[in-house]
This record gives C-alpha cells, structure tokens and sequence, in this order.
C-alpha cells in the first residue's frame, strides 16, 4: 500500500502506555512521501472525536465527524499497523497542522 502525507489511515495504535492514545482508529500520516517509500516506518498524528481545544489539537470535520488532530501525541509507527486508507483532509487544515508542527518543533 502506498502511505501519502497529510492522508488519514485507520491504524492500529495498540498496545500503549499510560495516557497515549489508544485503540484503532484514524491517524493523519505526517513523515514526507519519501519516508514513506523508503523506511517501513511512518509519522503519525491519532484523531479523535473526544478533546478539547488546545493548541497542538487541530479541530476538523472528516467523514462528516468534527473531531481534532492531536499533534501532542505525534509517533512512529510501523506500516504494519496500517489498515486501510480512509482520505485525505482539507488544505485548510493541512496548513494548520503546519503551522503548528513548526511552532512545536522549530520555533
């Protein structure tokens, strides 16, 4: 299966630790494409339709369920744990998660 960025996948999050998330459930996939292609490993950011706003927690609607990107949560994962691809999120959000990611990690 061919991993993209900034697409949502059902993945398999389990077993976590703690106050990770949890379960399977959606995950928007952050690592570029070639990371994707090339290492069996993907970065992922879980989605939930349960949190609150906070601003590493992107709030969207997909599916038509509003729900948040949590980007506090951001992990690893083996493509393993990838299910199935579910689609892709909005430009808008999209940008978003950009511009929190580089607020987090660069600035």
């Amino acid at each position: 299966m061919e991993i993209s960025q900034y697409s949502v996948y059902l993945a398999n999050l389990d077993p976590t630790i703690g106050h990770e998330i949890k379960k399977t459930r959606p995950c928007l996939v952050i690592s570029p494409d070639e990371m994707n292609r090339n290492i069996k490993t993907v970065i992922i950011a879980p989605m939930t339709t349960k949190s609150h706003g906070f601003p590493t927690r992107i709030p969207l609607t997909f599916k038509n369920k509003k729900g948040w990107i949590v980007l506090d949560q951001i992990r690893s994962i083996d493509n393993t744990r990838i299910i199935r691809k579910l689609g892709t999120i909005s430009d808008a959000s999209i940008s978003a998660v950009k511009r929190s990611v580089r607020e987090m990690l660069v600035d």
